[in-house]
């Protein structure tokens, strides 16, 4: 899975002109799910991005996770994160699952997400248009790849 973490002071989806949630404080997530990834990928992820300590304590540092500032986390789906660009000009996106795989473990992520985050876990629609709005805090953007946990 692969993931891409933004520190937000606000950030919502909208999907046909309406808004489909939104979250105050917290981080934005963009998920992708490849053809290699599974349930454990998820478990990793999800503690990993809990415990991530990317908010400012009292002094200026980042020092803080998710959980000690009381944030949100609004996760979407995105599949473009697995887009191969080595050939041309076209991105491939052989690498990313398909619905029939990504929408059962992308499920079960924002489960895992929700049991890891003490406060709102909100997400987008798999395979929806959708519009996000990001308003980005620092600006603080973290990537992480399971595959890369080594």
């Amino acid at each position: 899975m692969k993931a891409v973490i933004q520190r937000v002071r606000k950030s919502s989806v909208e999907i046909d002109g309406k808004i489909k949630a939104g979250i105050g404080i917290g981080l934005n997530i963009l998920v992708g799910i490849g053809l290699e990834d599974s349930r454990e990928d998820a478990d990793w992820l999800a503690a990993k991005i809990s415990a991530l300590r990317v908010f400012e304590d009292d002094e200026g540092v980042m020092n803080l996770s998710i959980n000690q500032i009381g944030g949100e986390v609004l996760a979407i789906s995105q599949f473009t994160l697995h887009a191969k660009i080595k050939k041309g000009s076209r991105p491939s996106y052989i690498r990313a699952a398909k619905p029939d795989i990504a929408i059962p473990l992308y499920e079960y992520f924002l489960d895992r997400l929700q049991w890891e985050i003490k406060g709102k876990v909100a997400s987008g629609v798999f395979g929806a248009d959708m519009k996000v709005l990001i308003d980005n805090d620092g600006p603080v953007t973290i990537i992480i790849d399971t595959k890369d946990k080594q």
